[in-house]
């Protein structure tokens, strides 16, 4: 080959590796947690063709195909999955050029896509990565009765259809304080906060009726606002609604009875007290992080929070959260693990993070688990992934190594 070849050949692969283009590869692992039927196994072998994973087990069962890159690690477990981020709209400064996670205008505003404005080249996106995290449930954060929708997305790509998973995760919607206004301004109290996101979904549901029996003939004018929530009220799409206090739960939970709307509880500081209520409702929860500030709404959240929940029987999964203040986002990893050391154990911590994740955002079938058919996202690390001295030293995505630095 000549020199020229050469030149052109280093650039393509480097291009392929950037932009996160799948290769054969084969990881072998001291111990490989699958999170799926097989279990935990030692001396554990993945093989991804394609970017799909084409074999999982034993290294003796497994034959690694010719040719294959081999990685070697002493732990494995599935891609990380952070189940609640506003990561790619908020951004690595925290400053306003990179925060477009909160808008403030209008507290109902449900047409606001997540897609339009989620940035996969910021640097934090690559940061969280790095500790093994490839997928996030993101999007516009909590602070009004109603602030945008979420998408899902791996952690790669240099445009946002490049990492698209799905482009409508659910509708963020807020209860209680958080969604309060102060000096006269609506909504001003928590009835004010129910009352006018109740309007608003009976709006949508006489559009969506309109829409219907208007059939062939005159339609009403497109309204992207009330299309959004009859996509929900259609069990489209979930509510994913911010409540940290019992009483802003149980409005939440009545207004689910009245429109019949999938729900999803984020937060949930004190959904200990209606536990059993959840669990009959069919809500799953993706709890706050572990390590949230406790003070106002958020004061009775608890390291155990997470262990209660499960213990209950409720579908939980662990998120990184936002705050208003920094940092915006944080390191699921590290909250896994605080909440694996209070109650939830190794097991129901890295379930939190992986299966049950992908179980509550309902992409279990592509991800969450290390099973054949699935994608190839595996996350590296050279020893218990929640002890404080481990590192990841290994990041892959789709079957392509998007990290090797070690964190």
């Amino acid at each position: 080959m000549n020199t020229p070849a050469r030149v052109v050949l280093g650039l393509l692969l480097i291009l392929m590796y950037a932009h996160g283009a799948a290769a054969q590869v084969a990881v072998r692992a001291a111990t490989l947690h699958t999170m799926g039927p097989a279990g935990t196994i030692q001396n554990g072998v993945v093989v991804i063709t394609d970017g799909k994973i084409a074999a999982v087990g034993p290294a003796p069962q497994v034959a690694i195909p010719a040719g294959y890159r081999v990685i070697e690690a002493a732990v494995a477990v599935p891609g990380l999955i952070d189940a609640h981020s506003t990561v790619g709209l908020s951004g690595l400064f925290n400053t306003r050029h990179d925060s477009d996670q909160l808008e403030r205008s209008t507290p109902i505003q449900p047409e606001l896509r997540a897609i339009d404005a989620y940035n996969p080249n910021d640097r934090l996106v690559e940061w969280v990565r790095s500790f093994g995290i490839t997928t996030v449930h993101t999007g516009h954060a909590p602070g009004e009765a109603v602030s945008g929708q979420t998408i899902i997305v791996k952690t790669i790509g240099r445009t946002v259809e490049e990492a698209l998973v799905s482009p409508l995760g659910a509708i963020a919607c807020t209860m209680g304080p958080g969604a309060q206004k102060d000096g006269g301004r609506s909504p001003g109290t928590r009835a004010k906060v129910v009352a006018i996101l109740r309007a608003e979904l009976i709006k949508a549901r006489e559009y969506a009726e309109k829409v219907e029996a208007a059939a062939d003939g005159k339609k009403p004018d497109r309204n992207l606002r009330l299309e959004s929530l009859a996509a929900a009220l259609r069990g489209e799409v979930p509510m994913l609604i911010t409540a940290q206090r019992a009483q802003d739960i149980e409005a939440a939970l009545r207004l689910k009875d009245e429109f019949g709307f999938r729900m999803i509880l984020d937060g949930g500081a004190e959904a200990t007290l209606l536990a059993e209520r959840l669990k009959a409702a069919g809500v799953p929860v993706i709890v706050h992080p572990t390590m949230m500030r406790a003070y106002g709404e958020t004061e009775n959240a608890s390291f155990t929070t997470a262990a209660k929940l499960r213990d209950a029987g409720l579908l939980i999964a662990l998120q990184s959260g936002y705050e208003g203040y920094v940092p915006k986002t944080r390191v699921v990893l590290f909250e896994a693990g605080l909440a694996a050391a209070r109650g939830l154990g190794f097991g129901g911590a890295l379930a939190s993070i992986t299966i049950d994740a992908a179980r509550l955002l309902g992409i279990d079938s592509r991800v969450g688990s290390l099973e054949a058919g699935k994608d190839g996202d595996i996350a590296l690390y050279d020893g218990d992934p929640f002890e404080y001295t481990t590192h990841c030293v290994g990041v892959i995505i789709n079957g392509a190594v998007v990290s090797d630095v070690q964190r």
